[in-house]
């Protein structure tokens, strides 16, 4: 039975994605973790950064011992696996991300961080930093907002993978993207799609960027469809 490791996005955690797990589980043996910092595992000393989550995931593999895995990777989660394969390539059978952003420059940081503003979400969407609060917890949700911030800064003051990175990754990879993502464009996913050696493409019908909003059972249909 293959293994398939789910990877959440930034601000997110494992939990999003167990109706995901669930689906998967009939056909593959399937592991979530929780990056550091988020779902209220503790901070690493090394602070945010895609190589320090990505070292994370080797770790994390290394003491599952399989063979190989293939990652699913959602919004962040699709970049961390991408930096992985292009570094580790011999730990990775495939990859499939869903709302990845791959392009980063200092006017996509500066958008992006400008929505992480903790006082604004507490006043304009109280829902939503109560779920953070309770998704982070015991962490201070405040504080990942302000490591994130800091981790898109500098992302976009150095893409930690360039086009030129891609075209080196030769690891079966799979881009989704929803139809109604308001944060990933459709040439940044493009451009990607087209360095990477061993690529497909596919677009979420009635698909906006948040997990939660996806139709899991169209999204588990297409992860499995590439991962036989």
């Amino acid at each position: 039975m293959k293994t398939i490791l789910l990877l959440h996005g930034a601000i997110g955690a494992a939990d999003q994605l167990e109706t995901l797990q669930q689906k998967l589980a009939t056909q593959y043996k399937v592991l979530t973790m929780n990056l550091s910092g988020h779902g209220g595992k503790p901070y690493s000393e090394k602070g945010f950064s895609i190589p320090v989550f990505a070292e994370e995931v080797k770790s994390f593999i290394r003491e599952q011992n399989p063979e190989q895995v293939s990652i699913f990777g959602y919004s962040m989660g699709g970049y961390v696996a991408m930096y992985l394969a292009k570094h580790n390539p011999e730990m990775v059978e495939s990859i499939v991300t869903l709302a990845t952003k791959f392009h980063w420059d200092e006017p996509t940081a500066q958008k992006e961080t400008g929505m992480l503003n903790a006082d604004v979400i507490s006043d304009k969407v109280p829902a939503f930093a109560k779920a953070l609060e309770g998704r982070h917890a015991p962490n201070d949700w405040k504080g990942l907002l302000d490591n994130t911030k800091e981790m898109l800064t500098a992302m976009g003051n150095n893409n930690p993978l360039s086009l030129d990175d891609y075209a080196t990754i030769n690891t079966n990879s799979l881009l989704l993207l929803g139809d109604r993502d308001k944060m990933v464009t459709l040439k940044e996913t493009v451009d990607v799609y087209k360095a990477l050696p061993k690529a497909q493409l596919g677009v979420l019908p009635a698909t906006p960027h948040p997990i939660e909003q996806v139709n899991m059972d169209l999204l588990s249909y297409f992860i499995a469809g590439f991962i036989k």
